[in-house]
């Protein structure tokens, strides 16, 4: 019987044939931990005895949702992080010094690769599945048990095969796919499975579209999202020095998949998602004869702050303004991603059109500093999540789109169309 790609992982790791359903005890490549959920994992890798990391160089520490700490708390919280991986010799520490959102910064790094296992303290890990990785968010006493035995236990996943066919327009991207399937799906449509993007359209999307894809399949309640090795992930990967010798996997031409989803990509217009769900998604056709006007655009966060959402929101921005009634926040994903950006003039055309451009951070996405939605206040923002209260006031609305979106409706006040 012919296997998906997530189970030939789970396989390779286990080092016997599983399938989706049973449950495994597999090693992991890599453990992230961030600074709100490592502090938690640390008490119980503490309270547990244990007194070594099991596999040191296969844990990451990223301090990113407060970073630079934004009041006493974060700062003691950053503390703990510190404290323990100085006391531990981790290289994998990325503070002020060498920061960026982990979700991006990691692949940056090399440090997760193709055919790896990588948990994370983080709804989002499943950011790294882009890579042909199995990648996935667990809870941070999980994380303490893969600390200290550099493993644990997964039920593996069934799988959804996500159909994709033609050629994106110009201003449709990763995100609109993601949530078009969310869309269709549902928050809970792939409930504990895997989201397996395929077929021809995939050619045509660059890493960052991947990352976003991915990045998004929690939010359909995937246990993670994934996308196959091919000739961009290659490229991607060749000018970093990798933690990991890659393994790559292919699914079966007759592996089981319980559903199958047939996207027409070439079809499909730039997709907002209303409040307060992910799925509550429409065309930007619709959005603007619902004439919504904002309060602030926000183009940022692990799912899309890479350098071509700078790129874009630069091109459409170029020799124009940011509407007097709107605040336009660009938070870059990593140091890198903002150097790199500076050096191609993206951020002085942010800037001279009237935003303004943070530090790597989370900060705004959760609703944490750097971009908090007072009462009423309407947001439209590339981040993930639009549930009630997420980047600020209970009263608030967030619209969920693309950069090219986000960028053009700060120039016009309301949420328009980028086309």
């Amino acid at each position: 019987m012919g296997q998906t790609i997530t189970e030939k992982i789970f396989s390779e790791h286990v080092g016997h044939t599983v399938y989706a359903g049973e449950i495994v005890r597999s090693p992991i490549d890599m453990v992230i931990g961030n600074d709100i959920t490592t502090p938690i994992s640390i008490k119980a890798f503490e309270e547990s005895g244990a007194t070594k990391l099991a596999n040191p160089d296969s844990f990451s520490i990223v301090l990113d949702h407060f970073i630079p700490a934004k009041d006493i708390a974060s700062a003691n919280q950053a503390r703990i992080s510190r404290d323990f991986a100085k006391k531990h010799n981790m290289k994998n520490f990325f503070d002020e010094k060498d920061m960026g959102i982990e979700h991006a910064l990691l692949p940056e790094k090399g440090l997760v690769v193709p055919g790896d296992v990588i948990i994370g303290a983080d709804s989002h890990t499943c950011t790294h599945g882009a890579l042909g990785a199995f990648s996935t968010g667990m809870g941070s006493t999980d994380l303490a048990f893969a600390m200290v035995t550099g493993g644990n236990w997964f039920k593996v996943p069934e799988s959804i095969k996500v159909n994709l066919s033609g050629k994106p327009g110009k201003y449709t991207t990763g995100k609109d796919i993601i949530l078009e399937i969310i869309r269709m799906i549902g928050v809970d449509g792939a409930l504990y499975r895997t989201l397996e993007f395929t077929g021809s359209t995939i050619e045509h999307l660059t890493m960052d579209d991947r990352f976003s894809m991915c990045n998004m399949a929690i939010e359909a309640g995937a246990k993670s999202g994934i996308v196959a090795y091919d000739e961009i992930t290659k490229e991607f990967l060749s000018d970093k020095t990798l933690a990991r010798e890659p393994k790559i996997h292919y699914s079966d031409a007759d592996a089981t998949y319980v559903m199958t989803l047939d996207i027409d990509v070439a079809k499909l217009d730039p997709v907002i998602a209303y409040p307060f769900l992910p799925s509550n998604g429409h065309s930007v056709m619709q959005a603007v004869q619902d004439n919504i006007k904002i309060d602030q655009a926000f183009i940022g966060s692990c799912t899309n702050g890479r350098l071509s959402d700078l790129k874009v929101a630069a091109e459409i921005l170029k020799d124009k303004k940011v509407h007097p009634d709107v605040r336009l926040i660009v938070t870059p994903g990593t140091q890198k991603i903002l150097r790199e950006a500076t050096k191609l003039g993206y951020i002085d055309i942010i800037v001279d059109a009237g935003g303004v451009v943070s530090n790597p951070t989370c900060g705004a996405c959760l609703g944490g500093y750097m971009g908090i939605l007072g009462d009423n206040e309407v947001a439209v923002a590339t981040t993930n999540r639009n549930f009630v209260g997420r980047m600020g006031s209970r009263s608030s609305k967030v619209y969920l789109a693309n950069s090219a979106v986000a960028a053009i409706s700060a120039i016009k006040g309301y949420i328009a169309d980028p086309r």
